[in-house]
């Protein structure tokens, strides 16, 4: 799990890899601490799937641009999951659970 800032980074993932997780936390939301858990979870018992996060308030311009660019509105938390430079599923709020990633991302 690395942690991605800038719209730049963010380009080089859709551009190198082929599938990959995404999620958007926030830093102040019970709710995305209770998500972000599920992922963290999910992380450790695959390390092998790539996946990235961004915090909503340090990266606000990424979080947009995002949202923008893929037609998906923004919420927080979310998870995202881009297959060939596209969302082929996401969710959000208490819909994240390791499980649910589980069976949309493996």
């Amino acid at each position: 799990m690395q942690k991605i800032d800038t719209i730049e980074q963010f380009q080089k993932l859709t551009n190198d890899l082929d599938k990959f997780i995404f999620f958007k936390n926030s830093m102040t939301c019970p709710i995305s601490t209770s998500a972000f858990s599920q992922f963290e979870q999910f992380t450790q018992e695959y390390p092998n799937v790539p996946t990235y996060y961004l915090n909503v308030q340090q990266s606000r311009e990424l979080s947009n641009y995002i949202a923008e660019k893929f037609g998906v509105k923004h919420e927080s938390p979310q998870i995202l999951l881009f297959q060939d430079k596209q969302i082929v599923w996401h969710t959000s709020h208490w819909s994240i659970t390791k499980e649910e990633i589980e069976k949309q991302a493996l």
